[in-house]
């Protein structure tokens, strides 16, 4: 488990804002005073935490006992608990040639008809978790599971029911420390941090991403689809992400439960502007084409599990 050491940052205008320094492995990162993360370290109270008035429920999470386990960034408690989030994601055709061109060779992507496969932008917006409140984003592709050789169509309809998705993730911002830390040396996500605003209601659903100057990396409009609640449990998908840690390849789980979420099948109130910066940059290499899905999610809750190591195949 991370060390409970923590000081204060020296500012007078950090203190006033309530935050603290504290420990990931070697590294400090900052977190709220106070706050999920200098209370329970990965190790919450889920009767207190039912008490929020923010979250529907934590039945979900007594289900998934955290097990203490060694990482990169030193001993930890997984899964990482989201108790309320919510979460928007744009899937686009986009050519196989381009796809395959930024997957690494032990990746297949996923083909949904000749020539074409899958692209996302993903906005990600947790407001209760066991890090603190933050926002995400990612420019991501469907790929089919390692070492899966079964037929294609299959992983296809998996993927497009949202049931069980698998993806490489070429971008992924945050706006606070303790998750890029997290994010790109416990997970092995390209993760960095940068102002990342993230709105979802049941009208729109909105993100502005800026650049290292302060412009425009990437933004998202869109109108939120006719929400449909689900009791907890009911609607639980499952994604796999690849990624390499040192020399090593991962894969990660995360669970999210649905309670509030609806989706678009060729929307067409979809506003997205590229700018200039490494999502844009990712996106355009993709080279994109028609939007055919749109996924929001206005409540829900996740369970992101540390990475475990898993063995790729040999491509030619």
């Amino acid at each position: 488990m991370p060390s409970n050491s923590s000081t204060e940052i020296g500012s007078a205008s950090d203190v006033t804002l309530g935050m603290m320094q504290v420990e990931l492995g070697d590294l400090t990162v900052t977190v709220p005073r106070g706050g999920f993360y200098d209370r329970y370290r990965m190790d919450p109270d889920l009767d207190e935490i039912a008490r929020d008035p923010r979250v529907s429920g934590v039945d979900f999470f007594r289900q998934l006992p955290k097990t203490r386990v060694d990482s990169p960034i030193g001993p930890t408690l997984t899964p990482n608990f989201y108790y309320r989030m919510s979460s928007a994601r744009v899937t686009m055709l986009a050519p196989l040639s381009a796809i395959r061109r930024r997957l690494p060779e032990q990746l297949a992507p996923l083909a949904v008809a000749p020539g074409l496969g899958l692209a996302s932008v993903m906005i990600f917006r947790y407001d209760v978790c066991d890090i603190d409140f933050y926002t995400e984003a990612a420019v991501g592709v469907a790929v089919r599971p390692a070492r899966h050789g079964g037929a294609g169509f299959i992983d296809l309809a998996a993927a497009l029911k949202n049931e069980h998705l698998e993806s490489y993730v070429l971008s992924l911002p945050v706006n606070t420390d303790i998750a890029q830390v997290r994010g790109h040396d416990g997970y092995g996500f390209p993760k960095w941090v940068t102002d990342l605003d993230v709105e979802i209601d049941d009208r729109r659903a909105t993100a502005r991403i800026a650049n290292e100057s302060g412009g425009m990396d990437l933004s998202l409009s869109a109108r939120t689809p006719k929400q449909t609640p689900h009791r907890s449990g009911a609607a639980v998908s499952t994604l796999t992400s690849y990624t390499q840690i040192g020399h090593a390849w991962h894969s990660t789980t995360s669970q999210t439960n649905v309670l509030s979420g609806g989706t678009t099948r060729l929307p067409r109130h979809v506003d997205m502007q590229l700018g200039e910066g490494r999502m844009s940059d990712d996106l355009r290499s993709l080279r994109p084409m028609r939007t055919v899905q749109l996924d929001v999610i206005t409540e829900g809750q996740l369970a992101l599990h540390m990475p475990v190591p898993t063995s790729m195949p040999e491509r030619g």
